[in-house]
């Protein structure tokens, strides 16, 4: 019982001297010039390209840890109520972008609908889920 209090206490008295000596930092103070988006000036790039319509936004992703690869445009729809939704998925999909399908749904819903529109559609999908036992 004495060991198990001299312990305490002792973590007790360490948890002060860091109380202390945070106390007795200073913050520092920035000075300097900082720019916000109103400061910065976007140039385009010279290019050899005639249209906006000629822009190729598709870009190749390897995976660090998996030896899978994704081609796609690089824009996710979030996992909000009403935007990562299935419709959004499939229409995203045309353009090979991302969906975060919101977790509101069932898993029968998301199942049904996976068999519906196949592998083209859920190669650009990605699934939220929560940490309790209720989300998966």
């Amino acid at each position: 019982m004495l060991s198990k209090t001299i312990r305490r206490n002792f973590s007790f008295n360490q948890y002060f001297d860091q109380v202390i000596q945070n106390k007795n930092r200073i913050p520092r103070i920035v000075d300097e010039v900082k720019f916000d988006f109103k400061d910065v000036l976007i140039r385009p790039q010279l290019t050899a390209l005639k249209s906006r319509s000629q822009v190729n936004l598709l870009r190749n992703f390897k995976f660090r840890h998996h030896d899978t690869e994704w081609e796609g445009v690089p824009i996710m729809a979030a996992n909000m109520d009403t935007v990562g939704t299935f419709e959004i998925a499939e229409e995203f999909s045309k353009e090979k972008m991302i969906t975060c399908l919101m977790k509101h749904y069932s898993v029968e819903e998301t199942v049904n609908w996976a068999n519906k529109v196949g592998k083209d559609v859920l190669n650009n999908v990605a699934v939220a889920a929560g940490t309790s036992d209720r989300d998966f």
